[in-house]
């Protein structure tokens, strides 16, 4: 049977990554084991604070770019937005929470839980659980407390996440991602990448574009597609 590998990078942070997770469920769920898909994560807030100060000084600030995180959120059905999000709760970097799921991706590889389905991983569940955390309950998710209290949800040591944190583990996991991210010129948040690089859908992109395209991917499979120039 025909399989696709696809590539998916996001900013925990992102509101877009937010707003998309839909689809990357509905893409796992309808496609199950005739696709492969790695996660990545991209710096879009490695430093939050300047990026706002830098960008939005003159729209109000943290609060100008809350309402329009806001306004974004209010763009979508169903999708619940935390009034304290970015106005009054600023997590420092997305750092901390990428590389929170990176040591998770860790333990869950020594354990072989990264060859159950892809909704079921650990690592899949966190990313999840941290998008909930900070845009419906207004958690700080780049702090370790939070972090914990997520751990707990998953059944995952948080003491066996702070060892990958110590060995150096889980930031070489994380650099690698951020590498690969300037690799193929990740323009931002969420975007798949596929057909071993020679197509990116970046942003609010539908799931009739994202799952045509996967489909073509599938279709064509074998078949020497590319340029022989």
């Amino acid at each position: 049977m025909p399989t696709a590998q696809i590539d998916h990078f996001s900013d925990i942070l992102c509101v877009w990554a937010y707003a998309s997770q839909s689809n990357f469920d509905r893409l796992t769920a309808e496609f199950g084991d005739r696709i492969t898909i790695n996660i990545h994560f991209c710096s879009v807030f490695p430093d939050t604070w300047t990026k706002i100060a830098s960008q939005w000084t003159d729209r109000g600030g943290f609060d100008g770019y809350a309402n329009h995180v806001q306004g974004i959120a209010g763009k979508f059905e169903n999708l619940p937005i935390h009034s304290d999000t970015w106005a009054k709760t600023r997590p420092r970097s997305s750092a901390s929470p990428h590389l929170f799921i990176k040591a998770v991706e860790l333990i869950e590889q020594e354990g072989f839980i990264s060859k159950a389905p892809v909704a079921e991983r650990p690592s899949i569940l966190a990313a999840r659980e941290l998008r909930s955390a900070f845009f419906t309950r207004a958690e700080d998710v780049s702090d370790w407390d939070v972090q914990r209290e997520i751990a707990g949800l998953l059944h995952v040591d948080f003491d066996n996440i702070l060892n990958k944190f110590k060995t150096g583990e889980a930031i070489a996991k994380l650099t690698k991602d951020y590498d690969l991210a300037q690799l193929h010129g990740i323009e931002g948040s969420p975007t798949y990448v596929i057909n071993e690089g020679r197509q990116k859908l970046f942003g609010n992109v539908s799931y009739g574009v994202i799952a045509a395209n996967v489909n073509e991917m599938l279709a064509s499979q074998g078949v020497d597609a590319a340029s022989l120039c």
